[in-house]
């Protein structure tokens, strides 16, 4: 068996591998026969770990990100990041890179831009702030470099295998597999109040709220944090499902502030497993 991956083997925002546990014990609630449907794929970690674990179940994989991607220009990765080490190799590990130093960085990458793919995310992780990230050379260069460059290649062999692959709107996958029986929604949506820069995607509070429609009547797997406030807001509509929207009619103003700070938020899992699987229409 091929080895199953834990966290992805590419950084991604979001990945949910502090939950990889948990999740485990939770397919083994499912038999061979369900249909794993992962509507918002991201790295694939989900999809990976359930292949893994339910090697018999169709998984299916909404690549919308395209991350397979940025699996599939490893190699082209590893080399450049074999080069900027070199480059690197006299500044200390984790300070600050000399403004020499980073223009010689620039310009390695810079040639690799010329020729083919450059991650981004992947060159932010080596090069930025921990948890910051940028999608493209030109916010890269205004970037303050730190020496964090990884130590060894990256590796995703065997990482999509028997996967099945959609890359669309998760609304579409959702109304192509919604009446096959014994479908479990893996329902990973970009969280409310947090930052989503490196998704390929905008993102609201109406969006946000849209995706709650799948999980009506079906088997889901559900993720999101105590920043966004969503099961706090689905208990109060609960009891206040008469009101309506108080906002009708109302006139609106915008003001827009701006404020530093630091905060933490917490992961949270639900799942939910009815008698009957099939969604009902």
């Amino acid at each position: 068996m091929q080895k199953e991956y834990l966290s992805a083997p590419l950084p991604f925002v979001g990945q949910k591998r502090m939950f990889a546990k948990e999740f485990r014990q939770i397919l083994k609630q499912f038999n061979e026969a369900t249909v794993f449907v992962d509507l918002f794929g991201g790295s694939g970690l989900l999809s990976h770990i359930t292949k893994h674990e339910k090697p018999n179940a169709t998984v299916v994989y909404n690549d919308y990100d395209n991350y397979r991607k940025r699996l599939a220009n490893i190699p082209r990765t590893n080399a450049l990041l074999s080069d900027l080490r070199r480059i690197v190799e006299n500044c200390p590990r984790k300070k600050i890179v000399p403004e020499s130093v980073k223009k010689n960085i620039l310009k390695r990458i810079a040639q690799e831009e010329q020729t083919g793919f450059v991650d981004y995310i992947t060159l932010s992780t080596s090069l930025l702030f921990s948890m910051k990230y940028v999608l493209n050379y030109e916010a890269l260069s205004k970037e303050t470099f730190y020496s964090r460059i990884r130590m060894t290649d990256f590796n995703a062999d065997g990482y999509l295998d028997g996967l099945v692959i959609e890359s669309c709107d998760y609304k579409e996958v959702f109304q192509k597999y919604r009446d096959i029986p014994n479908v479990v929604y893996l329902v990973d949506p970009p969280y409310l109040s947090t930052e989503v820069g490196s998704y390929s995607m905008s993102w609201g509070l109406a969006d946000y709220l849209d995706v709650l429609t799948v999980l009506r009547g079906t088997s889901f797997v559900y993720f999101t944090s105590n920043k966004s406030s969503i099961l706090e807001l689905c208990e109060w509509i609960e009891r206040n499902n008469t009101i309506g929207n108080p906002f009708a009619g109302a006139k609106k103003k915008i003001f827009n502030a701006h404020m530093n700070y630091n905060s933490t938020y917490t992961d949270i899992m639900l799942y939910k497993k009815p008698d009957v699987y099939k969604f009902a229409a």
